[in-house]
Formats: C-alpha cells, sequence, structure tokens
C-alpha cells in the first residue's frame, strides 16, 4: 500500500523497527520536502515486501558498480521518475538511505547516493570508502552523506 510521506506532520509509520525511527523518518521527510519543493512532485513509500523490482535494481547497481551489499533490513522503497530524471530510494532499518539518480539523457548525471540518519554508525560496508560531508536539517538533524558516480548503463 503506498504511502505518501508527510514532512510537515513527520511520522515514524512504517519504519518503527528501527533503532533510529525518530532521525529516520525524518531523513524520509527531508526527501518528500526535496522533491515537493522542487518538483511539485509527492514523494511516496512502499513497504519493501511489496517492492522486489527496485530494491533488484538498486542492489545490482551497487553490486556492479562497487560490489557493495549491504546488510541491513530494507524496510521501504521509492521509485518514480520527474523530468528526466528516474529515483529510486531504499530506506534501511539500520538507518540508511540509499537513492539513485539516473538521468535518462545525460550518462554523466547518474549518480547514486548514501545518507545516515542521526545517531547511526558508519555500515561496516562503507567504513573507510567514502567520506562523508555533514548537513543540517531541521526535520532530520544532522545528516552525513556521500555518493559515487554510476559509470554503467542501468
Amino acid at each position: 500500500m503506498p504511502y505518501i510521506v508527510d514532512f510537515k506532520n513527520v511520522s515514524t509509520a512504517g519504519l518503527e523497527s528501527s533503532p533510529v525511527a525518530e532521525a529516520l523518518a525524518g531523513l524520509r521527510a527531508n526527501e518528500a520536502r526535496y522533491f515537493m519543493n522542487k518538483y511539485k512532485h509527492e514523494f511516496t513509500v512502499v513497504q519493501a515486501s511489496e517492492s522486489d523490482a527496485t530494491i533488484d535494481y538498486v542492489n545490482r547497481i551497487l553490486k556492479e558498480e562497487r560490489d557493495l551489499q549491504f546488510t541491513a533490513k530494507p524496510l521501504e522503497t521509492s521509485r518514480f521518475q520527474v523530468e528526466n530524471i528516474q529515483w529510486a530510494f531504499i530506506f534501511y532499518e539500520d538507518g540508511l538511505e540509499v537513492n539513485v539518480m539516473y538521468t535518462v539523457d545525460n550518462p554523466k548525471k547518474r549518480a547514486v547516493g548514501f545518507k545516515l540518519s542521526e545517531g547511526m554508525d558508519v555500515p561496516k560496508e562503507l567504513e573507510g570508502k567514502f567520506k562523508f560531508a555533514r548537513q543540517k536539517s531541521k526535520l532530520a538533524g544532522t545528516i552525513r552523506g556521500s555518493f559515487f558516480v554510476i559509470k554503467g548503463e542501468y
């Protein structure tokens, strides 16, 4: 069942099993606010159990590009296109968010982003491989983020 993320009244619905549920909900709301402000797009998520195709897509890119596989349990996903950009998101139980930004018409603007919820440790799969920049958010506290450019075609 799709859930439209409300960034005015932040809810942990769907994320309750996370040890950093409040921060992860803030991170998810932060994404919802971004897409509403920039594209007038409602950010909708579905339970991971209903979105094998999205999880498989993101996992394939992670594996083929950087040989990454996360052990954390996916809780929710989102997948959509705005303008010429296809987006895919996975929100994990440990507080990690992975997103794929894939421009349809410009291979130079394709990337995978990682965002860490406030209060979570860097996942062991990413330790020492990425430097994380800090960003303050009214909804999510301090977000640590990193990314890599996608080289292949997906």
